[in-house]
This record gives structure tokens, sequence and C-alpha cells, in this order.
């Protein structure tokens, strides 16, 4: 988000301040790991993982330490080099009766075992800061002398919009970042699901179900589910977006009827339709898109939530495409939070970790779908070719109809 801006930061609170900016969202309950190159300390790749939520996860902390430490290293290397040292953030806020102190000396293993992980790989972490309750503390540079308050109460935050890359991101038009729960909250159901939305689902279910199961009759569905979608997606466009991201999507919303969402929904969990669909990720269709996806993934509740993922997924998709990776690592965050095995959200979240470029994969998801169109054609005319004929006796329609595929 802040790629282009050249900010020089001075000490711990400016790169804590800095953080929201570097990730195009406030990381709240999160572990960010930062890649510094050169001798001035160029920022470069950043990774964020979700901390972990109980006491029991503790056992956890050195293998996922490893795991963050070469996934940032790794992906560095392919983007800019080696990098020569890294900056290591935690940030939780308290909970219910915690103090933020109690937060910072709870989370202290994890940053000891990130150092560790990192000069195992020899590269040092030369900062690492816990980020809670409006304040910060360095577990590299604990006592008294750390700042204004001291290590036991930490250090104030700058004053939002105060900070030097706040001034500099202002001056430059862009906004503040929101909380990662914000971005969230625009994926996931605003309350608990409708008798009329989970009628609709379950009726789609029922119809869509046997037929996408049936050889046969599945490309039928995901054609239908297409013709729908791009319905859909026209009727988005043709409703630009509200500036205020609340109303917008409470507008969206309204676009789409529970029945024509709920069997796009359905029909988007088969791999036919969702390549077709995967191509709506260029300029012209892009911002609609996202949208759309959005709306439907808002619509996943109750025993539908995991339908969530593939929309999710495809969210990411074409966010990425569109150079928005900050709304990508949510949606495909969250796509693999519903369904931690989904190979497209998988596949999209390392493409971004390993800085490659969009093209690439695209390239990889057009000639996935391709073979796969070619064994279902092979599947349907079966090995005596198309209506019982031999192989060398077809007609000059089937070449024809070969040569269009």
């Amino acid at each position: 988000m802040v790629d282009d801006l050249k900010v020089v930061l001075h000490g711990p609170g400016d790169l804590a301040a800095a953080v929201p900016f570097l990730m195009g969202y406030h990381p709240t309950d999160s572990v960010v790991l930062l890649a510094l190159h050169g001798e001035e300390g160029r920022l470069g790749g950043r990774v964020r993982l979700a901390l972990p939520e109980s006491p029991q996860e503790l056992d956890q902390w050195p293998e996922a330490a490893r795991r963050l430490a070469a996934c940032l290293v790794e992906g560095s290397v392919r983007r800019a080099g080696r990098p020569a040292s890294v900056v290591v953030f935690l940030c939780r806020d308290p909970r219910a009766g915690e103090r933020s102190r109690e937060v910072m000396e709870r989370l202290r293993p994890l940053a000891q075992e990130l150092r560790v992980a990192f000069g195992a790989l020899d590269v040092p972490v030369v900062e690492a800061l816990c980020v809670s309750g409006g304040r910060w503390w360095s577990y590299c540079r604990p006592g008294p002398d750390e700042g204004d308050g001291g290590a036991d109460v930490g250090v104030p935050l700058a004053k939002p919009g105060a900070s030097t890359i706040a001034a500099a991101a202002a001056y430059a038009g862009i906004p503040m970042p929101a909380t990662l729960r914000e971005l969230e909250d625009r994926f996931k159901p605003a309350g608990p699901q409708g008798a009329e939305l989970k009628a609709a689902l379950d009726r789609a279910c029922r119809q869509l179900v046997p037929r996408m199961l049936d050889r046969a009759d599945s490309p039928s569905v995901a054609e239908e589910t297409v013709a729908l979608a791009r319905a859909a997606l026209d009727k988005f466009t043709a409703a630009p977006p509200i500036g205020d991201p609340v109303r917008s999507d409470r507008r969206d919303d309204g676009l789409l009827d529970d029945a024509e969402a709920a069997e796009m929904i359905l029909g988007l969990q088969d791999r036919a339709a969702r390549d077709r669909v995967v191509e709506w990720a260029g300029p012209a269709t892009a911002a609609s898109a996202i949208r759309l996806w959005r709306a439907l993934a808002r619509r996943c509740a109750g025993p539908y939530a995991e339908h969530a993922a593939a929309l999710l997924a495809l969210t990411g998709w074409v966010a990425w495409c569109s150079g928005d990776e900050a709304e990508a690592r949510v949606a495909l965050g969250l796509a693999l939070e519903l369904e931690p095995h989904h190979s497209f959200a998988l596949l999209l979240l390392h493409a971004i970790g390993q800085g490659l470029d969009p093209d690439v994969v695209r390239r990889s998801v057009r000639g996935g779908r391709r073979r796969r169109i070619t064994e279902a054609a092979t599947v349907r005319r079966g090995p005596a070719g198309p209506a019982g004929r031999g192989p060398g006796r077809r007609s000059p329609g089937d070449r024809r109809a070969r040569i269009r595929r």
C-alpha cells in the first residue's frame, strides 16, 4: 500500500506506527514479520499469521516459528534477495480484565522462538515488538530506559495521523488503514441466517447437488451457474460502489435475492464453474466481481458457512490481480480457516508469499482448465469415439467440433 513511498523510520516507535500502512490494515491478533535489506534497512517482504487463541497451542509455537521464518526468508530471496535482518511484531489487544503488559509477557516465549528460528537461518532479528492496547514494548531492549513510560507500562503509540508514515501517506492520498476485523467483517454474515435464505439454500442443495454429481448433467449446471453469475455481475456493474463500505455492502446485499444467491453459492462449489468465472479478474470486471463474491460469501451461514471458502478464494484471486495484496491475504486466510486444504487458496497464498506475478498463476489456471476440458471430453466420447464409431471413422462434423474445442 505504501511500497512507492520513501519514508525514513527512526526507532521502534516509528516501526510500530508503520505496521498498519505496511500491511494495508491494523493486524489485530497477528504475528507480523518484516524483512529488511541492505545496510540502510530497506523494507522488504512481509508475512502475517493469526496468533494462537488458547494456551494449549503453546507447544506448536516452535514449529510455527520455524515455518514462518522459512516462509519469509524464501519469499524474500525470490523477491529481492536474502534479507539482512528481520523485525517481529506481535499484535494483540488485551481481553476483558487483562492488562496490556500481561499480553506482552504471555507472548514473550513466541518472540523468543522467532528469534531462535531466524538465528538458525543466519538472519538476525534486530527488533521484536509487542503492540497491545495502544502501547508497545521491545523484547530485544527491555529495561527502564526503554522509553518515556519504561518497561512496566510500555510506550504509547503515536496518535492516529501523527506518525511519520501517516503524514507521508496522507500527502500521497492514501487513506488510514481499516482494522483487520473491519476487513474480515465484509466477508461474514451480518447476523443470524434468515429462514427464507436457509430455505433457498436447502432448495438449491436438493436441486443442484444430484445434478453436479451426474457427469452427464454437471456441465449444464456449470453453464447455468456462470450465466446466473454473469447477470449478477452486470447488475453490480450498473450500481457503482458507495464510498462508505458498510453502506456499500448493505446495498450490494440488496442486489441479490435469496434464490439466485443460493443457486450461485451451490453452483460455484463446482470447479468447472469456478474455472470460468476466475477469468473475471481483468480491469473491466474485477471491481464488480469482488463485490459479487463478497456478497455471496456473506450469504453463507449456519450449515452452509464452509461454502464461503470457494467464494473467498475467488475474492483473493481477483484482489491479488488488482494489486490489493492486503484484501487478497485476508480473504485467502479466511478461506483456509473454513477449509484448511483448499488447493486454490493455498496456491494463491504461496504465490503471494513468494512474490510471483499473478500472470504466472493465471497461465497455470488456464492450463489446468484446458486439461480438465480435454479429459471431460474424452470421458464423454468414450474409448470408441462419438456414437460408438471407432477412432479412425470420424465424420467431418466431428473434426470441426474437435477444432472448436
